[in-house]
């Protein structure tokens, strides 16, 4: 057995292991696992089922990652949990796999941070650049766009989207989707602002920030319609050109906004 494997560790036949792999105590490794390059797993975790995990991933102990969906239709069938590069998978976090209603597959992209205790129910599929603070939990079939931040104790149900660049504050409970840029809070979850200071970090400039700003305005401020927020919305992008990617990206979610809608904004008394 290499020695980042420790001896205590259960390796099943079948995984398939960069040497690389560094494997802490009391860990069980499936059968058909496959763990890339310069991973590493920690004590007391089970990855089990038909789950990948690509390079440079981090998994602290106690995970649990890969078990069959909580679904009372699962009969079984070999669906997947796909993981790509460099995530940082905290203590407790559970992963559950796809369903084949869902399309088979729960899957992560890259760069995220699942902090303690996260749930990703199945066939749920993230973004990169993602963060997850503490008991986070999405029911099945969630997607989570690139560079969302979900705050500790978010609750998402499930068939929600939530877009780019969002933004969930603690304990936010959501039952619809969330539009790309916004923030959000409360139970059920109310929209707020724009996420300005994530946007500034990742390098936005002041006019496609404020090109956002007025797409939010649209959206939940001047009383209009859906429909009438989207036409004003792409009248943003002939005003600004440099925020045509995001005017087309905004204008692509709410295209595909289902029977939920979306998170609204509501007045609130003093």
């Amino acid at each position: 057995m290499s020695q980042l494997i420790h001896p205590s560790a259960l390796i099943e036949a079948g995984a398939q292991l960069h040497p690389s792999v560094a494997v802490g105590p009391y860990s069980i490794i499936g059968a058909n696992v496959k763990i890339g390059e310069g991973s590493t797993v920690g004590s007391h975790c089970v990855i089990e089922g038909h789950t990948t995990i690509g390079r440079n991933n981090t998994i602290h102990n106690y995970a649990a990652l890969g078990a069959a969906p909580q679904d009372k239709k699962y009969a079984g069938e070999p669906t997947q949990l796909i993981i790509g590069d460099g995530n940082t998978v905290r203590e407790f976090c559970t992963f559950n796999a796809g369903t084949v209603s869902g399309g088979g597959i729960t899957r992560i992209g890259n760069d995220n941070l699942f902090m303690a205790y996260v749930h990703l129910a199945h066939d749920c599929q993230i973004g990169s650049h993602t963060i997850f603070a503490n008991n986070s939990q999405l029911a099945g079939h969630v997607h989570v766009d690139d560079w969302v931040i979900l705050g500790g104790f978010t609750v998402v149900r499930q068939f929600l989207r939530l877009g780019a660049h969002s933004f969930t504050a603690m304990c936010s409970l959501l039952f619809a989707d969330l539009p790309p840029f916004v923030t959000c809070e409360g139970q059920p979850a109310d929209a707020r602002t724009v996420n300005a200071e994530g946007l500034r970090r990742r390098g936005f400039s002041a006019a496609r920030i404020a090109a956002v700003k007025a797409m939010h305005k649209a959206l939940y401020r001047d009383n209009l319609t859906l429909e009438a927020a989207k036409a004003r919305i792409q009248q943003i992008a002939e005003q600004t050109p440099e925020a045509q990617p995001d005017v087309a990206m905004m204008l692509d979610f709410l295209a595909g906004v289902g029977k939920a809608g979306i998170v609204r904004r509501r007045t609130r008394s003093a």
